[in-house]
């Protein structure tokens, strides 16, 4: 299966979203329900469209080799440097051909199949987190159940089913503090300080990855909390409009604690281009979410496989263009 037979399958399938041939939020804007972002829509579309701005040096002189576009993820040994992110209310946001536990069982394989691995998502649905901790066990664990910034109760019943399902590390998307349904909730979940993150890591019992840091700020609580990993993510614009893009955030970021914490971005990132670009910034590794839900949409295992690899192939060609033979050799002097 072609990625081009991916999208034509996928369109008319995904409510709201028309599955466009670039999914640059700008068809969607502020479509919400819907596969939009808050507001103006503003923030999504500076995502996609910052990471366009950055050039690419090439450099052919240099010895022939074949890139090695292989990521060590805490021991696991992954294809490329790509996850698929986590994606929640998919019946709600993108129609009724599935729901959240048809849309992770999926994800999850495909992933698993394609050398990736995925983040699952969570809700308020205790049954998407039990099926999300059953597909990651049926993979042997080769995925990243995320779970929501809830309240200690409520963790401590996720982190049950996170131990379960044989992961060897777990995310929580912090900025989810922002979307509707966590609001005025009793217990009160949302936000977190430094000292409850930090109970909340040991909790864990995993290596913790926070989801959701857009400053220099944000990533020292997140270290000093003992995160192991971070994502630079604004929720793909969907819980504060008119944020900086993740592209013009991350340099900052990476400088300041990229030697100490892993470092993983998402935000409008669409083919293995901005893949490259992304890692010469000072990302270890990327997340999409959006251009995945397509996918499943669009072929299910078969799509996950197809995208990941069109996005592998991308990387591959631009690592070769560039004199770079390892992730390692993706630096800042490749970029302007």
């Amino acid at each position: 299966m072609t990625y081009q037979e991916v999208l034509e399958n996928a369109q008319g399938n995904m409510g709201p979203c028309k599955a466009c041939p670039v999914c640059n939020g700008r068809a969607c804007r502020s479509t919400m329900p819907g596969p939009g972002a808050k507001g103006y829509g503003d923030t999504a579309i500076r995502n996609f469209e910052e990471w366009k701005k950055i050039r690419i040096n090439m450099d052919t002189l240099c010895e022939n080799f074949t890139p090695d576009t292989s990521f060590d993820f805490f021991g696991y040994s992954m294809k490329y440097p790509i996850f698929a992110g986590p994606v929640g209310a998919v019946n709600l946001h993108y129609g009724d051909l599935m729901d959240d536990v048809a849309y992770n069982d999926i994800l999850v394989s495909g992933c698993a199949e394609a050398g990736i691995l995925a983040f699952t998502g969570d809700g308020t649905n205790p049954a998407v987190m039990q099926a999300a901790s059953k597909a990651i066990a049926n993979v042997g664990g080769k995925a990243v159940p995320t779970v929501k910034p809830w309240d200690v109760n409520t963790l401590e019943e996720k982190f049950a089913l996170v131990r379960a399902s044989g992961c060897f590390a777990v995310a929580m998307d912090v900025d989810a503090a922002g979307l509707p349904f966590l609001q005025n909730l009793n217990p009160p979940a949302g936000s977190k300080t430094v000292d409850e993150l930090r109970e909340i890591i040991k909790a864990s019992g995993k290596p913790f990855i926070v989801k959701g840091i857009m400053t220099v700020k944000g990533a020292k609580k997140a270290l000093e909390a003992g995160a192991s990993a971070i994502i630079v993510s604004n929720h793909g614009g969907r819980v504060l409009d008119q944020c900086p893009a993740t592209a013009e955030v991350l340099p900052e970021i990476a400088d300041a604690v990229g030697d100490r914490m892993l470092i993983l971005v998402d935000g409008g990132i669409r083919d293995g281009v901005d893949v490259f670009k992304a890692l010469a910034l000072g990302a270890d590794g990327v997340v999409c979410a959006r251009p995945y839900v397509t996918a499943v949409y669009g072929g299910k295992q078969e799509g996950v496989k197809a995208y990941t690899q069109k996005l592998g192939k991308e990387l591959a060609d631009t690592m070769k263009m560039c004199g770079t033979p390892d992730l390692a050799s993706i630096t800042r002097e490749c970029v302007r």
